[in-house]
C-alpha cells in the first residue's frame, strides 16, 4: 500500500467513498475532475445499493455494500456519512484501516480524536466541512487536522477537497461554527431566494420571472462581494441612494430583524453540531 505521508502528491493513490449520499457523491464528482483522478483508483461503498448503481453505471468507479472491503487497500478513507451511524461505520472499518492510510471526514461534530480514538490506533484524520455547493463545484470548505496528520495528509486532502470549492483552515475547536455558518449556509441562501420570489409574486411578476431575477441578483450580490472585497456594508451603502427604494426596503428589514434570526440561526446550528460531537 502506498503511504499518503511524504509530499502530499495524489499520484497513484487509491481513494475509498464511505457514503454515496449528497455530499459523498459531490466529493467523488469533483475529484473525477481532476487531472489526476481516473475511476479504477476509486471504489464506493453504501448501505443502499440503489445509491451505488448509478455511480457504477455512468462514474465506472468500484462499488460495494461491504465499508471494510472498500477500505482495503485504499491509501484515502473518505467519510461522508451521517452523524447518526458514524459508530457503527468506523466499527466496520476498524480492522481494515491501518496508520499509513489517512481519513478525511466530512460527518457533522465527529472529532479527529474520537475518530482515531474508535479506530483503535495512530491514523491519520483531517476533518472537513463542505456544504451541499460542492454539487456545483462551489463549496465553501474548512478543514482542521488531527494531531496525527502530516503537511503532507493535510495538503493532499486540500488537493482533494478543492475538487469541489474553496478550502479555508481553521483550529477544530472551531468546526462547529463552520457548521452552522457555511455548512447550513446554503439553507439560508435558498430560504431567502425562495422569499424574494414569493415576494416578487406578491408585487405582480410570474413565478418563473420572480424566480430567475431572485437567483440572477443573489449571484450578482455574491459575485460583487467576492471580486471586489468591499465589506458588505459598504456595497450596501452604494445601493441605499437617500430617500430611495432600497432605504425604505432596509429600514423593513431592520424593524423585522432580519441579521439577527440569521446570528441566531447560525447559532443555533453550531449548538447543534456541538451536540452531535458528544459521544
Amino acid at each position: 500500500m502506498v503511504s499518503v505521508r511524504g509530499d502530499g502528491s495524489m499520484n497513484a493513490k487509491r481513494i475509498a467513498v464511505i457514503g454515496a449520499g449528497n455530499m459523498g457523491g459531490a466529493l467523488l464528482r469533483g475529484m473525477l475532475r481532476m487531472p489526476w483522478a481516473k475511476p479504477g483508483i476509486f471504489t464506493v461503498s453504501d448501505a443502499d445499493a440503489s445509491k451505488l448503481k448509478p455511480l457504477a453505471k455512468t462514474l465506472k468507479v468500484k462499488t460495494t455494500k461491504d465499508n471494510g472491503k472498500a477500505v482495503n487497500g485504499a491509501d484515502v478513507v473518505l467519510l461522508a456519512v451521517k452523524p447518526q451511524v458514524i459508530d457503527q461505520v468506523l466499527g466496520e472499518i476498524k480492522g481494515s484501516v491501518g496508520e499509513k492510510q489517512m481519513i478525511i471526514s466530512v460527518v457533522a461534530g465527529a472529532k479527529t480524536d474520537y475518530i482515531a480514538s474508535r479506530l483503535g490506533r495512530k491514523v491519520s484524520v483531517v476533518r472537513a466541512m463542505p456544504n451541499i455547493s460542492a454539487l456545483v463545484g462551489e463549496s465553501a470548505t474548512a478543514m482542521s487536522r488531527g494531531k496525527h496528520a502530516t503537511a503532507g495528509d493535510a495538503k493532499l486532502a486540500r488537493e482533494i477537497l478543492e475538487s469541489v470549492g474553496i478550502v479555508v483552515d481553521v483550529h477544530e475547536q472551531l468546526m462547529d461554527a463552520v457548521t452552522g455558518l457555511s455548512g447550513s449556509g446554503p439553507m439560508y441562501v435558498f430560504l431567502i431566494a425562495e422569499g424574494l420570489s414569493d415576494a416578487g409574486v406578491k408585487v405582480g411578476l410570474s413565478r418563473e420571472t420572480a424566480s430567475k431575477l431572485a437567483v440572477q441578483t443573489l449571484l450578482g450580490a455574491a459575485k460583487m462581494m467576492k471580486e471586489t472585497g468591499m465589506h458588505p456594508a459598504q456595497l450596501k451603502d452604494m445601493v441605499t441612494s437617500p430617500g430611495g427604494t432600497s432605504i425604505s426596503a432596509l429600514h423593513s428589514l431592520e424593524k423585522s430583524g432580519l441579521k439577527a434570526s440569521l446570528i441566531d440561526a447560525v447559532e443555533a446550528a453550531t449548538k447543534r453540531s456541538a451536540e452531535l460531537g458528544k459521544r
